[in-house]
């Protein structure tokens, strides 16, 4: 029988010279008897970086088993490009930027799992408001460039896709304890059929903890996932998930003098953010011939967030006071939204000999459908309500077409050509169901793009891109509570790209130029946003810069790998007047303009280690780039810091595993954010040892 996606060995020369990573070792590739379908970003092996017209990274499950992360945005902090800032501590709220993006949310990148999109509301609100487990995961794949249009909406940023593990015959049960009253255990089962043809599996997680500035969570996290082979030509999987936690954390952050007293004290200890989402998707994949493959991906899912927060009635440098709970006003307020999201997604690959020279085709079509219920509940007199008087009850819904179709032109056997075109059209809409008054909106944006690699020398291959960037402006802003549009504009860029990877010996290199000149980019207008946000579009902006990356085989099981993100310029570009100011040259929010990781690793038989730094210069907060610290601690410059993390796997036989991890190793004290409102700062030096044994 024909085996889907058969790993076969790939030269090293080809796949160094297609590196296109930042990583502490090389990539593993993992043979299998049967790989589920699925639609994948960057795909498998060097051949399928070289091919990608665009920045390319890559985190491998041998690296993700070294550094033990937190979280799949604690494992990004190690990708070039990228910039996280820390809310609560475990990253279970992700806020993920790039080159110089504001990294509220998430809003401005393409988060996927497997290909399904992650973010709630792609067309009523691209926020993240949950992160997948990084236990769940195999890989993650993080691709820039004019490549990623292949993938959108949100198209400006680049695309990151979280690969989960295929079931492995057997179980696994991992164990973890920490810092902070933290503990995790994990169980990894599956089998196959007889015959081969069909795989299952079933991967569990139950974790707690006290929290890094005693905001308690308890997390339980489910997957099944399996699939079968049909015939020698069709495959199909399937992959159910469930995800349920409660979190002690809030919006409110610490004031100056908070922080300078006691920076693990929770300021709000009766808020919670309840999350609880399920979803569903199946992958079929259909070889019609040896060139012609199509693969087609239906997804559902549906994500509950029930935030409720005390209300706030004055804020000092001394500490944050709340309305009480004597009957007289409202004290406690649920922000609570459910979405659900559905959608397919079907694509069209053909290989051919056109125009007298070979080709590879992708096109492509996704149908999708967002929908949001906004309520508010509102108590006078229980600090720990979980019910209340409804003002609020908002209703959003979005349906979106998508086209797109590309064409490969290998012009021989050192340079191809990819050109692209994108399209998207959608319907947005809102009804305010207390009062009856509704309002609707329709955009089409079409984004054309271009690539091309060429392979300079065995040691080098040159990649470049342009192409129109675009992400869909949130209902809640574009659609005003009394129905009207806003006819606020969708955020549209253009981008550039320009870089060279490749190998020489034992040293594997990338470097990158990239510029993001925004036509209309829109400035953080939830409460999330923190000080200054704003329904509004902030005018032209522009981010332009230099990526770099580079790895060296000491030899004697010694490594060292380093990258940098170097942002000289994001700042407002025009002379549009916001709230009564210019902003026009001011720097943009949370851009930093270095970001560093530097990594020496050591292996020896079953032993691995590294130790890690990691950088980041100083961050302004709000549009006007207030440097002086306020009294209530939201405005101010964030000071540069650097961390470092010690970490260790040793695989004592095929079977048992043990590993540890210190992070924040010298215990700097940082603050990592100011938003959304007041200061939050980085998780103090904690340990986390572990134990993996497969039966």
């Amino acid at each position: 029988m024909k085996q889907h996606g058969a790993t076969k060995a790939i030269p090293k020369t080809k796949l160094a010279l297609a590196v296109a990573l930042a990583l502490s070792f090389p990539a593993q590739v993992l043979a299998a008897d049967l790989e589920l379908p699925r639609i994948d970003v960057v795909g498998e092996g060097g051949e399928a970086i070289a091919k990608l017209p665009g920045s390319v990274a890559i985190i491998t499950q041998e690296e993700l088993a070294l550094t033990q992360p937190l979280s799949t945005q604690d494992a990004l902090k190690s990708v070039p490009g990228i910039v996280v800032r820390e809310e609560e501590g475990y990253g279970f709220i992700p806020n993920i930027g790039m080159r110089g993006l504001n990294p509220n949310r998430s809003q401005k990148l393409l988060v996927l799992e497997d290909g399904v999109p992650v973010a709630p509301g792609l067309f009523l609100a691209n926020e993240s408001y949950y992160s997948p487990r990084i236990e769940r995961m195999q890989s993650i794949e993080v691709l820039k460039g004019a490549a990623g249009l292949r993938y959108g909406p949100t198209t400006i940023g680049g695309v990151i896709n979280y690969i989960t593990k295929d079931p492995e015959k057997g179980a696994t049960v991992t164990a973890k304890a920490g810092s902070h009253g933290y503990g995790l255990i994990g169980l990894d089962a599956g089998g196959s059929s007889s015959s081969g043809n069909a795989i299952g599996g079933i991967s569990l997680v139950k974790s707690q903890g006290d929290g890094f500035r005693n905001n308690a969570f308890d997390l339980s996290d489910a997957v099944i996932k399996g699939g079968m082979a049909i015939g020698d030509n069709q495959w199909i999987g399937a992959k159910l998930t469930y995800y349920d936690n409660e979190i002690n954390t809030s919006y409110v952050g610490l004031r100056p003098n908070e922080y300078k007293n006691d920076p693990t004290k929770n300021p709000a200890p009766n808020d919670y953010f309840l999350t609880d989402r399920k979803s569903f998707d199946i992958n079929h994949e259909l070889a019609i011939n040896d060139s012609v493959k199509l693969k087609t991906l239906l997804y559902w899912s549906q994500l509950t967030r029930d935030y409720w927060r005390r209300e706030v009635q004055a804020r000092s440098a001394n500490g944050t006071t709340f309305v009480p709970c004597d009957g007289s006003a409202y004290c406690m307020n649920g922000n609570n939204r459910t979405f659900e999201m559905m959608g397919m997604d079907s694509r069209l690959n053909i290989n051919h000999d056109s125009f007298g020279i070979k080709n590879e085709a992708e096109i492509g079509i996704r149908l999708h459908s967002d929908k949001l219920n906004n309520t508010k509940l509102r108590s006078k007199t229980d600090p720990n309500a979980r019910s209340g008087d409804l003002t609020t009850d908002d209703t959003q819904e979005a349906q979106g077409v998508a086209f797109y179709g590309q064409n490969r032109f290998i012009l021989n056997e050192r340079v191809a050509i990819t050109p692209g075109l994108r399209i998207e059209t959608y319907d947005q809409s809102r009804k305010n169901e207390l009062t009856g008054l509704s309002g609707e909106s329709s955009t089409t944006e079409v984004m054309p793009g271009i690539g091309a690699t060429w392979q300079l020398a065995p040691q080098a291959q040159l990649f470049a891109g342009a192409f129109k960037g675009f992400s869909p402006a949130m209902v809640a802003t574009a659609i005003s509570g009394s129905g009207v549009d806003q006819q606020l504009d969708a955020e549209r860029s253009t981008n550039f790209e320009i870089g060279v990877r490749g190998t020489a010996q034992r040293l594997s290199y990338e470097a990158t130029a990239f510029r993001m000149d925004f036509a209309n980019q829109i400035i953080p207008q939830s409460e999330s946003g923190g000080v200054g946000a704003t329904v509004t579009n902030a005018g032209a902006t522009l981010n332009q810069g230099l990526e770099g990356a580079i790895g060296y085989d000491l030899g004697a099981g010694w490594g060292v790998d380093a990258n940098a993100t170097w942002v000289p310029t994001a700042k407002f570009n025009s002379t549009k007047i916001v709230g009564g100011i210019d902003r026009n040259g001011n720097r943009l929010p949370y851009a930093p303009e270095l970001t560093a990781n530097l990594s020496v690793s050591y292996r020896v038989g079953g032993l691995k280690t590294s130790l890690g730094a990691y950088h980041v210069s100083r961050q302004f907060v709000d549009t006007e780039n207030t440097v002086v610290e306020s009294a209530d601690g939201r405005r101010g410059v964030i000071p540069a810091y650097t961390t470092f993390n010690l970490n260790a796997h040793y695989a004592v036989d095929k079977q048992l595993s043990v590993f540890g991890t210190v992070r924040n190793l010298a215990d700097r004290k940082y603050i990592a954010s100011r938003n959304p409102d007041g200061i939050f700062p980085g998780a103090e030096r904690n340990v986390e040892v572990g134990v993996s044994y497969k039966f």
